[in-house]
Parts: C-alpha cells; structure tokens; sequence
C-alpha cells in the first residue's frame, strides 16, 4: 500500500513537472528572425528620389541626384516641395506667386514689380504733357475768335517821343526794287492779306502820290502814303528817301507808322519776344521778333506789322 501511495505521488509530481514545463515554453516568445537587407531601388533620371524604406528620409539627406539636378535659384528638396524662387533685392518687394501656378517673378521696365501672367503689359495712358502741342492756338496771348484769328489781351496803345525828323544811322536803309512783290505773300489767304498780296513797289514823283492818296507822312526820313488802313512807302516822293522796311504796315487810330512800329516793339518787349530799342523802326531785329511771335501763334509768318498780328497782341 505504501509503495502504492509513492508510485501515485511520484506520478503526480512528474505529471506537475511536466505541466509547468509545458506552460513555460509556451509563455517564451519566439526567436526573431534575421531581415534581409534593404534592395538597392535605383533611381529614375530628372525624378526626385523618394522616401528609404528604413529611415523615412528622403535619399541623400533631401538632396538631388546629379541627374535630376536643379538648374534654378533654390535647390530641389524632394519629392512634392516646389523649387523656390530668388527674391529680388531691394525695398517692396512684391509677395512671389506660389508654385505650381505656372507664374514666373516678373519686374517690368522703370521698377514697377508684378507677376508675369503671359498677357502683354497694357500702355499707359497719355498724360497732359504727352499731348501735341497744337501751333494754330494762341496759348498765351488770348482766346481764339469766332473767325479763328487769335484775341490778345487788350494792349493800351502809347505815344512814345521818337526822333523822326532824321534819319536814322542804327538801321541800313532798303533798296528801291521795281515791282518787286513780297516774298510768300500769294501763300497768305483770307482778305486781311490782301494788301500784301497786291503790293507792288512803285516810283512815282509827288505829284503822283499827292493826287491819289489824299494823305501821305513824313517820318524817319521817308513819305508813307495811306492805302486802305495800311502804310505804304511812297518810293520817288523825295529825292534820298529812307525806308527802313519796303512793305505794307498796318496802321490804327490814325496813328503814323512809326508810333504803330513802336507800340508793336513795346508789347513784345513785354512778353519777352523783343530786346531791343523802341525806336519805332521796323529794321530787321523788329521783324525778327514780329515773326518769332506769329509762328508761336498759329499766325502767317509775315515778319511785318498786319491786322491779325496786331488783333493777337490785343493793340487793334
């Protein structure tokens, strides 16, 4: 009976043994296996590599292959990230378009900054100063008149003393010429220059002018004989007759040609035109002025005294 009770105890510890034993191994995990080595993946060209199956990180540290190297200002730092553009230096800089836009930084002509979009840029608009400055307006003298001719400002006609009992010395004398014309006159249209489209120079003695024109001065030297509100030289009225100019001048208020001649150099003197003497002589720095006046008015270029000359210095 004893030897009974031993063989079952002896079956039962062997029984426990064998259980733990049992129950231990299957508590102890399994032993791991050895990983095969990551396979080289070669990289396509131009592409950016993508992200290495062990660490996660871009290949080469986020740097390009040499095949798919970046040509442009920022380098290329993987796959998905645009290439960055260089910012232009220099104060207000425009905020850059962002990638894949297809916009490019652009910085027009003069400094102006934008995004070039491919449309091409539109004109600007044509300031006041771009304007053609228009030479048939009077700009400073007056407003134009219903007949075109320019209106001056009103001009209040003077007397000035002038020695015209002489001849003068400053001024060379003109030359008699039969029947000479004034140069250009035929291209002057419109009634008020008539006169100087049908001047002619005469020689004719005293008598002659005294019973056609029914008054005729004396000044500077010279006989001027009144011709339908102009003067006129009267050539042969006096032996050694001075004329300072061979031509019509225009003539108001019954004022004689030299007082006319010196109000006209008294309102260019005034708007900067003539720097000489008024002396009431219409020599050639007089004439000068007279046409350096109507060419900046829109005016025919007669270099002498007329209507539409003295309308636009506002003395007629």
């Amino acid at each position: 009976m004893r030897i009974f009770l031993v063989l079952i105890c002896s079956l039962a510890l062997a029984l426990a043994a064998s259980g733990a034993q049992e129950q231990k191994k299957e508590k102890k995990p399994a032993p791991k296996k050895a990983t095969a080595p990551a396979a080289h993946v070669s990289q396509p060209k131009g592409k950016a590599v993508g992200r290495s199956a062990e660490t996660g990180k871009a290949a080469g540290a986020g740097k390009p292959t040499g095949v798919g190297k970046s040509t442009g200002a920022g380098g290329q730092l993987g796959v998905g990230k645009p290439t960055k553009v260089a910012k232009p230096a220099g104060k207000g800089k425009d905020k850059q378009p962002g990638a894949g836009s297809g916009e490019a930084y652009y910085k027009p002509p003069g400094g102006a900054k934008g995004v070039a979009t491919g449309k091409p840029a539109k004109a600007g608009k044509v300031t006041g100063a771009g304007k053609p400055a228009q030479a048939a307006t009077a700009t400073t003298a007056g407003k134009l008149t219903a007949t075109g001719q320019a209106k001056g400002k009103p001009f209040k006609a003077q007397h000035f003393n002038l020695p015209t009992k002489a001849p003068p010395t400053k001024v060379a004398a003109v030359n008699f010429q039969q029947g000479r014309h004034i140069q250009g006159s035929q291209n002057w249209q419109g009634s008020k220059y008539t006169v100087f489209r049908n001047y002619s120079s005469q020689w004719h003695d005293r008598n002659w002018w005294r019973g056609r024109y029914n008054r005729v001065v004396f000044v500077y030297g010279g006989w001027y004989a009144w011709n339908s509100g102009y003067w006129i030289p009267a050539w042969g009225y006096a032996p050694n007759a001075y004329y300072a100019y061979d031509g019509p001048i225009y003539g108001y208020n019954g004022l004689p040609p030299d007082q006319v001649t010196a109000n006209v150099q008294s309102a260019l003197q005034q708007q900067g035109y003539y720097h000489g003497e008024v002396d009431g002589l219409l020599g050639p720095l007089t004439r000068a002025a007279v046409a350096d006046y109507q060419r900046d008015h829109g005016l025919y270029t007669t270099s002498t005294i007329d209507q539409p000359t003295l309308q636009s210095l506002g003395i007629a």
